[in-house]
């Protein structure tokens, strides 16, 4: 049918030599008028009636008007229900058999051709040929013409361009010379969702060329810089109300390498003030090879001081993991001659440690799933004593936001650590934790302990994406062999998280205690503090 169409409709084209002229398509049933710019396209428009289940189009009338040309058509009966044979090709790819009868023919083509699109066949058209009829149904013969598999073979970036070099092989080793699909387009896509410094105007775009597929990636850099401000109100040691803080300053991206330098104060109600600073350049010399320093030094009032430097190397696995090695190099001095407990001491030694981030598309949650663990060889001399003791730490944190359903999350974390050592710790070179990052319910840094482990559970409801309210509950316990004690913990609380035109505002109250203790409404704690980037 589709052959007798094209012979005669060239056939009259060339009678009457009208090709310049103008050509109007009407469908004698609904009379509908389409123009057409010259007889190809006229015949490129019958032909796909013919490919689209109007298999019986028939050329009614062919009448010239002056300058134009009108060609009347009838598209007959659309015959999406056939029956379906099948070339050997595609029975082979999709693992079906030949010949079958379909209620849905347009369905059946597209679900066809989406296996090729899969397989990056990009431009594959499936062919169809009519072949008769059965049970009063047409026949249709269907084949593909998959044209050349596209693969991806590179990136161009466009917009914010001084991203580092290394970032974009790495987008290269990750993702070249893979299959041109939906599924590595969207995987492209995912991976610059809350990435740190860039993100990507519109979704990736594509230039197919004969011979290479391009991806093309339209970036802007992001507001990086922090200020991460808490103020906290509470009870010390005494049950005096007492005001502490934290301040938090990052400085990100502003040299274009991806760099961050992060300034790091804290004072709790005990009077004891920590302070760090660090920095982290993770491409050295256009690698993967990235270097990070920090420097904490920790003062309890006038009782004693610790001071740590932790160089590190790390390699990065991927874009979300990255692996290391640290050395620790420390001291503490006792300042408070009445201190017993405490020790001078030096510590210096080697570790290995692993970070893994899964980016969140939420902007209210830092991100959806975090992992840290490390673990130190570490010797340590006693200067007083001139004893010398091989020590052994190890650190775990991990956290993970779950979608329950609709606005409703959990958020799960826990953290532990242990240090180990053939003879006893000094007071002050425990692990502190507590506060407003660890045990809520507790003041900052006031439990110290060899070994301790915490969980967490917190149930967030979103209201829109501009704020959400939390509930949440732990339970932890540590080991203090110096003063012999292993107290289980809880800490209960409640807050309310919400963005302000400055940044994200953060507001929670929260109780710790142990078990076994009365609770005590005096103990509560407050915690205000506002995120802002710029």
């Amino acid at each position: 049918m589709k052959l007798i169409l094209k012979i005669f409709f060239i056939f009259f084209c060339v009678f009457i030599q009208a090709q310049k002229k103008p050509y109007f398509l009407i469908d004698s049933e609904t009379k509908v008028k389409k123009k057409v710019k010259d007889s190809a396209s006229a015949v490129k428009f019958l032909d796909s009636l013919a490919q689209n289940s109007y298999f019986f189009t028939q050329l009614k009338e062919v009448r010239k008007k002056g300058d134009t040309t009108e060609i009347v058509f009838h598209k007959g009966k659309n015959f999406n229900e056939t029956y379906v044979k099948l070339s050997d090709s595609i029975s082979d790819k999709i693992n079906v058999q030949k010949e079958f009868f379909t209620k849905n023919l347009d369905s059946t083509k597209k679900s066809i051709n989406k296996k090729y699109i899969d397989d990056g066949f990009a431009f594959s058209r499936i062919k169809s040929k009519y072949k008769g009829q059965k049970n009063g149904y047409p026949v249709v013969e269907l084949d593909i013409n998959k044209n050349d598999k596209r693969t991806i073979d590179g990136f161009v970036v466009k917009g914010y361009t001084s991203v580092p070099k290394r970032f974009i092989k790495n987008l290269e080793k990750e993702f070249k010379g893979k299959t041109y699909d939906d599924k590595n387009l969207l995987a492209i896509n995912k991976s610059f969702q809350s990435h740190q410094f860039v993100s990507l105007e519109r979704p990736p775009q594509t230039m197919f060329t004969k011979d290479s597929t391009s991806i093309f990636l339209f970036m802007e850099k992001k507001k990086t810089n922090s200020f991460d401000g808490v103020i906290g109100f509470g009870n010390d040691k005494t049950d005096k109300f007492t005001l502490n803080g934290t301040l938090n300053v990052n400085f990100r991206n502003i040299f274009n390498s991806f760099e961050t330098v992060n300034l790091y104060w804290q004072r709790n109600p005990d009077k004891g003030q920590t302070f760090d600073l660090q920095t982290d350049v993770p491409y050295l010399f256009k690698s993967n090879v990235g270097l990070n320093m920090k420097v904490n030094i920790f003062r309890q009032d006038s009782t004693f001081a610790n001071v740590k430097a932790l160089p590190a190397f790390y390699y990065h696995l991927n874009a979300r993991n990255k692996i290391g090695l640290r050395g620790t190099f420390e001291s503490s001095t006792i300042i408070d001659t009445l201190y017993v407990q405490g020790k001078d001491y030096n510590k210096k030694g080697i570790g290995i440690w692993f970070e893994m981030v899964e980016p969140t598309d939420i902007d209210l949650f830092l991100y959806k799933t975090r992992i840290n663990a490390g673990y130190d060889y570490l010797t340590t001399r006693y200067t007083k004593d001139d004893i010398t003791s091989p020590q052994n730490q190890f650190y775990f944190f991990g956290e993970h936001n779950y979608h329950i359903n609709g606005n409703h999350f959990l958020n799960i974390k826990g953290e532990g650590a242990m240090m180990d050592s053939k003879i006893d710790f000094s007071a002050n070179e425990l692990y502190r934790f507590g506060g407003w990052n660890s045990m809520r319910g507790f003041n900052e840094n006031s439990l110290a302990a060899d070994f301790y482990y915490y969980g967490s559970l917190e149930y967030r409801y979103l209201i829109g994406s501009q704020a959400f309210f939390d509930v949440f509950g732990q339970y932890g316990q540590l080991n203090n062999k110096s003063l012999n004690v292993k107290p289980k913990l809880y800490s209960v609380g409640l807050g309310f998280n919400f963005f302000i035109p400055i940044g994200l505002m953060s507001f929670q109250l929260s109780n710790g205690n142990e078990f076994g203790n009365p609770f005590k409404f005096n103990d509560i704690k407050i915690h205000w503090g506002i995120l802002s980037r710029f």
